[in-house]
């Protein structure tokens, strides 16, 4: 547990760089193939929530009129934004090769949860009950487990996991790159104070409900062996240079003693979009695998 904190401590600084959004906007359009910015008026939020679409380029072929399409959530990391990925990656190139709905949700800097302090800040239930809706009734998706993955970098890796191992049933693949697996492990005592903000702001006091819920160790952990079965495939890399690379081979080592099905993997890379550019398209790959068949 120390050693999770004092990494987490030294060098988790480095996230204000790393995910920081550019400013362009991104096509208002629907345009199958391309980047499309959306609204979800949010009743859990009380605001309008924005998202990325990416839609298969054969959507509104005439010969694809009929058919239904798997669907990736990505996720963005701390600082960042939902045009995170369509701006600082080359998500449209190899996403062209494959029939893939993908949805880029707005998380702020809420690590994906319901803020134990902010009445509206309900980032894990918007999703879940919210967004993944209405993409399932305003598209024509797979709207099943099967054909659902989820994944993310950072924050969003993290928050991917959390996903995948909290809605099980929702999920037959979970991804995290680079992800800040022990943010449940920060308070305002061993952290910065623009880190423990967000963190304390989301997850309360250390020890409280609300950090044990969403401690993804602690999840993984106490998940019992006859229900291992019903998890999602669970998707893992971190760059070799990055600051959260002892974090992620304790997650990977955890996995593996509760037996949990997994891939981890270990790569030249830092914590960057030169980085994670590279392993969203593998994620693809990965993804054609086990979702959607």
């Amino acid at each position: 547990m120390f050693k999770r904190q004092f990494l987490l401590l030294s060098l988790f600084l480095a996230l204000t760089f790393s995910a920081f959004a550019q400013k362009t906007e991104t096509a208002k359009t629907n345009s199958a193939g391309r980047v499309s910015k959306q609204i979800l008026g949010s009743k859990l939020m009380a605001r309008e929530m924005p998202y990325n679409l990416l839609l298969p380029k054969n959507y509104n072929d005439e010969s694809s009129k009929e058919m239904r399409f798997p669907v990736i959530y990505l996720l963005h990391g701390l600082t960042g934004h939902f045009n995170n990925w369509a701006e600082l990656s080359k998500l449209e190139e190899p996403a062209a090769n494959y029939n893939f709905i993908i949805v880029m949700p707005e998380g702020n800097d809420g690590w994906y949860t319901d803020s134990v302090n902010v009445p509206n800040d309900k980032y894990e239930s918007y999703i879940v009950k919210e967004l993944i809706p209405e993409i399932d009734k305003k598209y024509r998706t797979q709207a099943m487990r099967g054909s659902r993955a989820i994944a993310g970098l950072s924050m969003g890796g993290y928050g991917s996991l959390k996903f995948g191992l909290k809605y099980a049933e929702m999920f037959a693949l979970a991804g995290s790159f680079s992800g800040a697996l022990g943010i449940t492990d920060i308070t305002d005592k061993n952290s910065t104070p623009w880190i423990s903000k967000s963190v304390m702001s989301v997850y309360g006091e250390a020890a409280s409900e609300t950090r044990k819920a969403n401690d993804i160790f602690r999840i993984v952990r106490e998940t019992k062996p006859e229900n291992i079965k019903n998890l999602p495939f669970i998707y893992q890399d971190c760059g070799t240079e990055d600051f959260l690379i002892q974090n992620n081979r304790d997650f990977a080592a955890l996995l593996t003693e509760k037996k949990i099905p997994h891939e981890y993997r270990q790569l030249p890379g830092a914590h960057n979009w030169k980085y994670w550019n590279s392993q969203v398209e593998e994620f693809l790959r990965v993804s054609e695998k086990f979702i959607g068949k």
